[in-house]
């Protein structure tokens, strides 16, 4: 064979992979408001960069007539490229192909780009949209699947892992995303679930739909196993993009620096007057944040599980903060066991990939109640209280007005090493708000009182008393536990100049396999 008739050949072999299940596969994806594999692929990295690795894998399955039904690429496209000219690694589940079903082949392909990128120390971006294990193979696709999860498992904490969901994952599926940093779903084309409606219903009788059972609304607000919703791919890619630009390659580097236009010094006069003087009253600490940080700009992640408290990414000078802060407006910012879990989480990434964390503080403290206590709130209260403990990354703390009882301690206090703790002066650290505390500390006197108004006025008296001790920040500034207490309005200032003093922080914790983390 001629040169030329071996390039054209290979020219037809490309041309046959990229159309991966054919025309009509790919019009019925298009028609469900879905890019192909390789389309999104082309949308997420930058114009150009995309190297395809295995293009030419095929299954090897004889059984159940698939040695008549081959397809090249076997139902996914990996490679590697670039965002912002940043290397990445990717894989895209190929719906056209056998409706996505992972098989053998298909998972080693998966693995070997995952492989690549530890080697490497890039993220790897995961695109799914599968119809699950491919039955006709068996315990060869489950193994597949255990083979990816244990990639997951080993790459977790090395380098950054995103999964994007852009159709259906179930069954198996669903347990490489849940593995990852970050999962990013679509309004009405994608869902994730254990076991289907049709299972649900034959095992417990219950009725439910695709979306009610696995949405993106489902996932982002009630599981929270979702970070991000989008409208559409077109969004979830761009969004992908962002998260990007805040992450380092791996966790043995730092952050990008972006270049900064915001001045450092730059004060906002309105944050003096931001906190109501109703102790009670709410505010949106999302206004707060946008005051301080660069351009008002700030990455939210997990938006719609439980909002009491804020994490997200952002920039301060240009360089990559994560932020964790109570929501006065959702549940008066108390800590609940969805928040504790959210903010946990958020704040063990943070560390593993050298990602200073400010805190800002507005908590009451724990939420009570029975259906707290029986779902656990003081183990999952201990896994934020372990997270900021363990962290070594540099931590900021603001009190901005309240820090009651052990959400005080959990909230990245001094006693967590936190390396600055700053207060407004407003602010009010003690073991629990004055009516509880008037409550407990003169019970017996309160019980000695038949007069109604006489009890009033002495619980008035003895608030006030307690208000003017614990009603500021002195008394921990006093004991050291509060750095400085500051102007509100120079908070930028002071944050900033906090995290350059920090920049070459060393911290360490004990020798240890691993910690054994209160799940």
């Amino acid at each position: 064979m001629a040169v030329e008739d071996k390039i054209k050949e290979l020219m037809s072999k490309r041309e046959q992979a990229r159309l991966g299940g054919g025309e009509k596969r790919i019009d019925a994806q298009h028609k469900k408001g879905k890019y192909t594999a390789r389309e999104r692929i082309e949308l997420l990295l930058d114009d150009g960069s995309f190297e395809e690795f295995d293009m030419f894998v095929s299954h090897r399955t004889v059984d159940f007539g698939l040695d008549k039904q081959t397809y090249l690429s076997d139902g996914v496209v990996t490679g590697y490229g670039t965002i912002d000219g940043r290397l990445v690694y990717v894989f895209s589940q190929d719906f056209t192909v056998f409706g996505g079903s992972l098989s053998e082949m298909y998972a080693q392909k998966i693995v070997k780009v995952m492989d690549k990128a530890m080697k490497i120390g890039a993220p790897i971006i995961g695109i799914n949209d599968s119809g699950g294990a491919r039955i006709q193979e068996g315990v060869k696709s489950l193994g597949g699947y255990a083979d990816i999860f244990q990639k997951n498992i080993l790459a977790s904490g090395v380098i950054p892992q995103i999964s994007a969901v852009f159709g259906p994952c179930a069954g198996g599926a669903v347990y490489s995303p849940a593995l990852t940093d970050f999962t990013l779903m679509t309004k009405g084309t994608s869902y994730m679930f254990v076991t289907g409606p049709k299972v649900v219903k034959t095992v417990t009788g219950e009725e439910v739909t695709t979306e009610e059972l696995g949405g993106a609304q489902v996932h982002a607000t009630k599981s929270g196993i979702t970070h991000f919703v989008t409208e559409d791919e077109d969004e979830g890619l761009m969004l992908i993009r962002k998260l990007i630009s805040y992450l380092p390659q791996n966790n043995m580097e730092d952050p990008p620096q972006k270049i900064c236009s915001d001045p450092i010094d730059r004060l906002d006069d309105e944050l003096n007057y931001i906190i109501p003087d109703n102790p009670n009253k709410p505010y949106d600490v999302k206004d707060i944040i946008a005051s301080v940080v660069d351009n008002g700009e700030f990455l939210e992640v997990q938006r719609q599980f439980a909002p009491n408290i804020v994490i997200g990414f952002t920039t301060f000078n240009g360089n990559s903060v994560g932020i964790v802060a109570n929501q006065p407006n959702y549940l008066a910012g108390v800590l609940d066991i969805n928040a504790s879990r959210k903010a946990a989480r958020f704040v063990r990434f943070c560390d593993a990939f050298n990602i200073p964390i400010v805190t800002l503080v507005d908590v009451p403290g724990f939420l009570p109640g029975t259906t707290q206590e029986y779902g656990g709130i003081i183990i999952h209260g201990a896994k934020l209280l372990f997270a900021y403990g363990e962290a070594t990354v540099p931590k900021i703390t603001i009190i901005l007005r309240k820090a009651y009882g052990g959400a005080y301690d959990v909230m990245s206090s001094k006693h967590l090493r936190g390396d600055i703790n700053y207060a407004w002066p407003g602010s009010e650290i003690a073991v629990m708000g004055p009516k509880g505390a008037i409550e407990v500390l003169y019970a017996h006197e309160l019980k000695s009182f038949s007069d109604e108004e006489e009890k009033a006025k002495f619980i008035s008296e003895k608030e006030e008393e307690y208000k003017a001790k614990f009603a500021n920040p002195y008394v921990a500034a006093k004991y050291g536990y509060i750095d400085d207490v500051i102007e509100p309005r120079n908070t930028r200032f002071r944050i900033i100049r906090a995290l350059q003093m920090l920049a070459t922080k060393k911290d360490v914790n004990p020798p240890k396999k691993h910690s054994n983390l209160p799940l």
